[in-house]
């Protein structure tokens, strides 16, 4: 994750809406708030003892079957998508969500009538405070029978979306948009939730769409559409991109990257997040990020080549983390006798990049670090999972475990990809040159 020059927003003022939860048939009311920064979403249980609160986020996601519900303490709130979706799509970064039940109010299926009252609000800028943004570092994937999505980088917001149900009144779409305040609210925001008729049986067997109708979701059967016609052609996979934009927001902030997804629903959708997620571990952090380039590297490390093994720092918390990048190409000097005909890096120089990468942190954590160097000090309970190869891309995420003045222990682990190759616990000093 990173931050960018463009300030964070949010809201004005205080709006506020009522309505039923789709799923549960509550009464409830539901307020935008103003956040104060770098607190991203927070749902607020109005309802309840004490308001307790909720930051919406993929590890707290206790249900994914036709909506999205997180838990957390024994406090549930069930259908955060299209509120998320809306903060997320205007581009609103720190919002309060308060709620006098456990779901948001289904309103018409869509999440046009959060826009609207989110435009009425208005929005304020929170001057010295940069919006963060996580960007997908690299490949990911979760796939389903038939069905899947995908992440790679990409600058801004990319989605595609396959849909094909093989019903006989809905042709197969395809659809790619960049999304941007724009798009999502003349496309996006407007596209009603739907089900097929003979679903609704069994979800309500279930106990789910009890607060359903006609008002609030498009229904099809075998002769086509029960309500009045789509808003647009590509209603239906314009709203499955919606629901994608709402689930991707808890990740916590707004994301960049091109997303590519066939017949895919929220269960797939969260688990790609929690894959995201690992590429840069938990990312609720304050202002503390530093992205590092190699010629900052030479300046905090005394190694050059052919013994430099960082090339960049994507990401670092100063006394807690930190994640660094090393490029492994056929060219490294070490694929010549290790083994030829069968080049792996050695072991030993994946745990020195770890160990590098857990020297910056230290370089870094320091109160001065000027005339110091550091000095690789113990190793213990090291683990080689995989084998790097040329062409891989390794990413050392490195954590504190403890740390004082001149001395830090750390638990370190090497990724190529989402596969972990290496893990140790090391120990660095931090000594005058």
């Amino acid at each position: 994750m990173r931050a960018t020059a463009v300030e964070q927003r949010t809201l004005a003022k205080p709006v506020s809406l009522s309505g039923i939860g789709l799923h549960t048939g509550t009464k409830v009311t539901l307020t935008f708030a103003p956040a104060p920064p770098d607190t991203g979403y927070t749902i607020v249980r109005k309802d309840l003892p004490g308001e307790p609160r909720i930051r919406p986020r993929a590890e707290l996601v206790s249900q994914s079957q036709r909506g999205t519900a997180i838990r957390e303490n024994g406090v549930e709130v069930h259908t955060i998508e299209h509120v998320l979706a809306a903060l997320a799509g205007l581009e609103i970064d720190n919002c309060l969500i308060e709620l006098t039940a456990h779901e948001p109010p289904i309103m018409d299926g869509s999440a046009l009538p959060f826009v609207a009252v989110l435009q009425e609000a208005g929005t304020q800028v929170q001057p010295g405070h940069p919006r963060k943004v996580f960007q997908v570092a690299h490949p990911v994937h979760a796939q389903g029978v038939d069905k899947g999505i995908a992440a790679e980088p990409h600058p801004g917001l990319r989605i595609t979306y396959e849909l094909d149900y093989g019903h006989p009144q809905v042709a197969p779409q395809s659809v790619t948009l960049d999304i941007t305040p724009e798009v999502f609210s003349g496309l996006l925001a407007p596209s009603r939730t739907f089900c097929f008729e003979h679903e609704i049986e069994g979800l309500k067997s279930q106990g789910l769409a009890k607060g359903g109708s006609l008002e609030n979701a498009l229904v099809l059967n075998e002769c086509g559409l029960k309500n009045p016609p789509f808003r647009f052609d590509n209603e239906l996979v314009y709203h499955k991109i919606l629901d994608i934009v709402g689930d991707l927001a808890l990740l916590g902030c707004r994301v960049e990257g091109y997303f590519k997804a066939r017949r895919t629903g929220h269960e797939l959708n969260v688990l790609l997040v929690k894959k995201l997620q690992k590429q840069t571990g938990y990312f609720e952090r304050g202002n503390s990020q530093v992205i590092i380039d190699a010629k900052e590297i030479e300046q905090l490390l005394p190694h050059r080549y052919p013994m430099l093994l960082v090339d960049r720092i994507i990401d670092l918390e100063p006394g807690q983390r930190v994640v660094g990048i090393k490029n492994v190409t056929m060219n490294e000097h070490f694929f010549q006798g290790h083994f030829p005909g069968h080049p792996i890096m050695p072991g030993v120089l994946i745990v020195e990049a770890m160990a590098q990468c857990g020297g910056v942190l230290l370089m870094k954590s320091a109160e001065d670090a000027r005339g110091k160097v550091v000095y690789f000090a113990s190793i213990d309970n090291v683990k080689f999972r995989k084998p790097v190869l040329p062409g891989d891309q390794l990413r050392l995420e490195v954590v504190v475990e403890k740390l004082r003045s001149k001395i830090a222990k750390m638990h370190a682990k090497a990724f190529v990809g989402e596969d972990l190759v290496c893990e140790a616990d090391l120990m660095s000093t931090l000594s005058d040159r």
